[in-house]
């Protein structure tokens, strides 16, 4: 009988977890993000791809936003990352108006511009990866 079944069972306690330790493949989009030339911006997808984790777009952006947490701030410019948008666009994603507003800040003294819905497009400002001559074009999906 299970423990949960039988009240005289003994549960023993486990051992305190010490600190989370961020995913080891966090620093893989820590060096993609380095790479952003500064004026230019990509998504979150872009990053996990070229860090070859595809499919791990939500990684990167929990990757990003634990930089906050880290001496790493600094050295990866985090600002340069947004949200796919339909139309080859991209926008903050930051649901934190401070956080958002700042993204934005950043990256207009950088010379990025923005339209009126908050959005950058990606055919004039977007990175698709060293080498690569124009942004990369968004994936289709199939339908099944």
């Amino acid at each position: 009988m299970s423990a949960r079944g039988n009240p005289r069972a003994r549960t023993s306690r486990a051992e305190p977890v010490e600190a989370v330790e961020p995913i080891s493949w966090w620093e893989d989009f820590y060096r993609v993000v380095r790479r952003i030339p500064r004026g230019r911006v990509t998504t979150y997808g872009v990053v996990a791809a070229l860090a070859g984790h595809p499919r791990s777009a939500r990684h990167v952006g929990f990757a990003l936003a634990a930089l906050k947490e880290t001496k790493k701030r600094g050295s990866v410019p985090w600002q340069r990352v947004l949200g796919s948008r339909p139309r080859n666009r991209a926008a903050v994603t930051i649901k934190d108006p401070v956080g958002g507003a700042l993204q934005r800040a950043l990256l207009e003294t950088e010379g990025v511009t923005f339209d009126t819905r908050g959005n950058v497009s990606l055919d004039r400002f977007g990175w698709a990866g060293p080498g690569a001559t124009k942004p990369a074009a968004p994936r289709k999906r199939a339908r099944p």
